[in-house]
């Protein structure tokens, strides 16, 4: 049986995360919903996550600080950021963490899910 990558899905808002919900599920993957970081940091099968779908701007820890935590304990999945703050310093904070890509919001759909793709690729 072949595996069916997770991707979680962490945004405040849940009307995002309904739709990329949706989005995820018709592309053939699985999902998991977290309306802020402190809940996936809470999630015990972190390991079972094959990429994320992360806001930057959410209440409590930001996406930024999420990704730091991620970062003092490996693997980490790959991180698609999605963000309406499309400033230098937030794209940078982000790729300097080793995300896999920054998108702006309203997200491409396209661009996003040829990025999902591409980070779901088997890393030689």
């Amino acid at each position: 049986m072949p595996h069916i990558s997770t991707i979680a899905i962490v945004d405040d808002d849940q009307a995002i995360r309904e739709a990329l919900d949706d989005l995820v599920l018709s592309c053939g993957y699985q999902s998991l919903l977290f309306a802020n970081a402190e809940e996936f940091l809470a999630y015990k099968d972190r390991a079972s996550v094959d990429c994320m779908l992360l806001d930057v701007s959410m209440p409590g820890l930001s996406g930024i600080e999420l990704q730091a935590e991620l970062n003092k304990t490996a693997p980490r999945p790959p991180i698609i950021f999605m963000t309406s703050y499309r400033d230098d310093r937030t794209r940078s904070a982000a790729l300097d963490g080793g995300a896999f890509a920054v998108l702006g919001k309203p997200v491409d759909i396209k661009h996003l899910l040829a990025c999902l793709e591409s980070a779901l690729q088997p890393q030689t």
